[in-house]
């Protein structure tokens, strides 16, 4: 907005009746763009961004939301050996745990989901995913053989976990590991999101790790505006970096007002040996990587962290599975598929209702 400044202190010094209108109109776009907050700050391993409409103090907004971020780390990051998560993880089996709120919903939510979809969405996939070179024991030169894939899916499912929602507890079997990390950026989003209301903001725009929730309207009036990124064929984890990469945009803009976005995907993930190419995309209900040709999934939903674990249910389902399900419950959701050497677009019927013209 500075380049307004000049024209309006040149008005101001000389008025005639037609430029107080001027004047008056231009001042609340003014002042609301002083009130405009960019912040940043890191979290669960990656970082995350707010634009903000506020009266508030920009350090008071960005202690009240990194504090959100934190209580979300200190009970469901696996990567902190004291937080309730890790604890849980390596309790002894038929322990009974009593959970914070938010980690009870989280999870309450993530089994919700492995119900509705037969299990392809699983919060206890963590051990097949590493033990298929994509967790923090680092990358496989070869697949696993069949005998340690059988022997680790003997010690995870969602089924083997008794959640009581009236004492809200759960128990440990034995040996199972629980990993929130598929939807646990969205409900940080959903929490900072919920704390900017509380603060009486007006407009904002929340990312984390690229999960991202939006409200009203920016300064100049006009929508936040996102633009969905589309893969490239030759764009995958272990690419040599330049340093000024841009994303390729696939064309599609979403002014998601009230509405979150969450995108998951395999194109940038995957190993290749004489055997083949692996997703990291791991299909709990076979301890394999898929293989079908998805190659990444967009969804809006009002609630980032179902958005978040939506994406990557709908991953594992593939393309024509997860379109079924997307459409019989009404999800807005975008799907890139393989398609040679490029990728083709397919959409729900709720994703294209949310195209701008």
């Amino acid at each position: 907005m500075r380049p307004v400044m000049p024209r309006l202190d040149r008005l101001l010094s000389g008025l005639l009746p037609g430029g107080l209108l001027l004047v008056l109109l231009l001042l609340p776009q003014i002042a609301a763009a002083a009130r405009l907050h960019e912040l940043s700050g890191r979290t669960m391993g990656t970082t995350w961004q707010v634009r903000v409409v506020s009266d508030a103090e920009p350090a008071r907004l960005r202690a009240g939301i990194q504090a959100q971020l934190d209580e979300v780390v200190a009970q469901m990051s696996t990567w902190e050996d004291g937080s309730d998560i890790s604890r849980f993880n390596r309790a002894d089996a038929g322990s009974v745990h009593g959970l914070p709120a938010a980690f009870f919903e989280v999870l309450d939510a993530a089994l919700a989901l492995a119900a509705d979809t037969g299990g392809a969405y699983d919060p206890t996939v963590g051990p097949l995913v590493n033990l298929w070179g994509f967790g923090p024991d680092g990358e496989r030169s070869a697949p696993p053989d069949d005998a340690a894939i059988a022997g680790v899916m003997a010690r995870s499912g969602w089924q083997r976990l008794a959640l009581d929602r009236r004492t809200r507890t759960v128990a440990q079997p034995g040996g199972l590991y629980l990993d929130l990390s598929s939807i646990a950026k969205g409900y940080g989003v959903d929490r900072v999101a919920g704390y900017l209301d509380g603060t009486g903001s007006e407009a904002w725009l929340v990312e984390v790790g690229g999960e991202l929730r939006s409200r009203g309207r920016k300064p100049d009036g006009l929508p936040w505006r996102v633009g969905i990124e589309q893969p490239a064929p030759d764009d995958r984890r272990d690419a040599p970096a330049s340093g000024d990469e841009q994303p390729q945009l696939s064309g599609i803009v979403l002014e998601p007002d009230d509405l979150a976005v969450a995108t998951s995907g395999d194109y940038r993930h995957y190993f290749e040996t004489g055997q083949g190419r692996f997703s990291h995309t791991i299909d709990p209900r076979s301890g394999r990587p898929v293989t079908h040709g998805l190659a990444s999934v967009t969804v809006l939903h009002t609630s980032c962290m179902q958005a978040d674990a939506l994406a990557t249910a709908l991953t594992v389902l593939g393309p024509d599975a997860g379109y079924r399900y997307a459409v019989e419950r009404g999800l807005a959701v975008l799907f890139f598929v393989h398609d040679g050497d490029g990728f083709q677009r397919r959409m729900t019927p709720a994703f294209e209702r949310q195209l701008q013209p």
